[in-house]
């Protein structure tokens, strides 16, 4: 599938079905995020991939009681570094999230941006030192669910032609 269709036809998967990614696709997924760009290419993100069911459990609980991150066969928690990048360390990972997001939807499985959660709690379950920050929360799995397309503005309600309030005719 073409980036474009991944693009239409991703999702927020709130529903997994209890199964694996096989490795190769997981490396495909995590690869994708590692080849993001990044300001400076100083890449001031790291990711703690976390797939044993007993440590999923604590991590949907610090996301606000998110039971059905359990059922995802991944967890992906993106951290970024201050030390790296003071600037973008926590706008460049937001970048690798969706590099894996779209490739994951390509191969067909499910993610859902999660970014209200406990980051001290998250932290403390994952051994993240004290310096880094805790970004976001990606479960990657099986989709049990085909979300319709939610409704979105129109281009030419988005965008400007030369100056702000000019419409654009494409």
């Amino acid at each position: 599938m073409d980036v474009f269709e991944a693009i239409k036809r991703r999702r927020s998967i709130r529903k997994y079905k209890p199964k694996p990614v096989p490795k190769k696709y997981l490396k495909t997924i995590l690869n994708a995020a590692r080849l993001a760009p990044s300001a400076g290419n100083r890449q001031p993100w790291r990711f703690v991939v976390v797939r044993d069911p007993e440590k999923k459990k604590p991590l949907a609980e610090a996301a606000n009681n998110r039971t059905f991150l359990v059922d995802a066969d991944a967890l992906i928690v993106a951290i970024g570094d201050p030390r790296v990048s003071q600037r973008w360390y926590d706008k460049d990972p937001m970048i690798a999230v969706e590099h894996m997001v779209l490739t994951a939807t390509a191969l067909g499985y499910g993610t859902c941006w999660i970014g209200a959660i406990d980051k001290d709690r998250v932290k403390e379950l994952l051994k993240i030192p004290d310096e880094m920050s805790v970004i976001a929360l990606l479960p990657v799995g099986v989709p049990d669910e085909t979300p319709e397309a939610r409704p979105r503005m129109k281009l030419t309600e988005l965008f400007f032609a030369e100056e702000y309030g000019n419409p654009i005719k494409l």
